[in-house]
């Protein structure tokens, strides 16, 4: 879990990884130079987790400093403002180990208030009645659970996602240059194209609440596009890279004069400015997963109309 001055959410997404029917936990919190003390409420009410600080907010390099640092087969990956669902880790575990070429298990990542509205269907029901009435023992890699196949290739959300640590020591992990946005794409290029898969599992579920302050300001739009570029420019086959590169100048310009907005502008040119940054880091993916992997270019840009 990487957080940045998210003391509540952070205090009961801990309390919700403690209430897990799997046992065997390793907690790991990253704290980016968190001001609203979060760091003295985790060491004051939960005294076993692991904490790291790195002192100031380094994005999604944080979460590098929590993989690095996970010592388990698996690695679950959280926001500072999300927790999975009771049995989650426990479905987890079962689907990596039935299928070793799995190299993350996507959860259903749902909104908060369907979280809510659960715990307000079951007002009389406490904790204790809860773990007492675990998942049946029949219901495990049924084929009701399995995700059905399909021709294309997918990512992964970071609010709730499982990845083999072998697999992540293996492609990689965040692109720490990134610092905001599209870090799960880029690690699902790798992932894919060192031969694992990343699939999606609607039983093992994770809850989030969504930010209210990137979305409404201009650090979305603008990570989202300059990170785009940079995505293709990392990732895709040459002839791809140049193709996708025009489209999506042509994309910043025709939507910054749909919406009345410089910020997809302002980021193509922080892309361009980053060029030298990048470039070293190029190591185009094969065909196949260049071709098959799903990647969002023209959603992202939306975010003023």
């Amino acid at each position: 879990m990487l957080n940045w001055n998210r003391r509540e959410d952070v205090r009961e997404g801990l309390t919700r990884l403690q209430e897990q029917s799997y046992p065997y936990l390793e907690i790991i919190v990253v704290d980016n130079g968190s001001t609203d003390g979060s760091v003295e409420m985790i060491r004051a009410e939960f005294p076993q987790v692991r904490l790291i600080e790195t002192g100031k907010n380094l994005g999604v390099e944080g979460y590098n400093y929590g993989f690095r640092a996970a010592r388990g087969e698996y690695v679950l990956i959280l926001d500072d403002d999300s927790f999975p669902a009771y049995d989650a880790i426990r479905r987890m575990v079962e689907r990596f180990q039935a299928d070793p070429q799995l190299g993350v298990v996507a959860f259903d990542v749902r909104s908060y208030s369907q979280f809510e509205a659960g715990q307000r269907q079951q007002p009389a029901m406490g904790e204790a009645a809860k773990k007492a009435q675990p998942p049946s023992s029949g219901e495990k890699t049924s084929g009701a659970a399995k995700p059905v196949g399909v021709d294309y290739y997918m990512s992964f959300n970071g609010a709730g996602a499982g990845v083999r640590r072998q697999v992540m020591e293996q492609a990689g992990y965040y692109p720490g240059e990134f610092f905001l946005y599209m870090n799960e794409m880029d690690m699902a290029f790798r992932i894919w194209d060192a031969g694992y898969r990343i699939e999606f599992f609607p039983d093992i579920i994770a809850y989030h609440k969504a930010s209210p302050v990137n979305r409404q300001s201009w650090r979305a739009p603008f990570f989202y596009t300059r990170n785009l570029f940079w995505l293709v420019w990392k990732n895709q086959p040459l002839l791809r890279a140049w193709g996708l590169t025009l489209r999506l100048f042509y994309y910043c310009c025709y939507f910054s004069l749909e919406q009345s907005t410089m910020i997809y502008i302002k980021a193509a040119w922080a892309a361009a400015a980053g060029m030298t940054t990048i470039l070293p880091l190029r190591k185009p993916v094969r065909e196949e997963v260049a071709q098959k992997l799903r990647v969002p270019y023209r959603v992202n840009f939306t975010f003023y109309r």
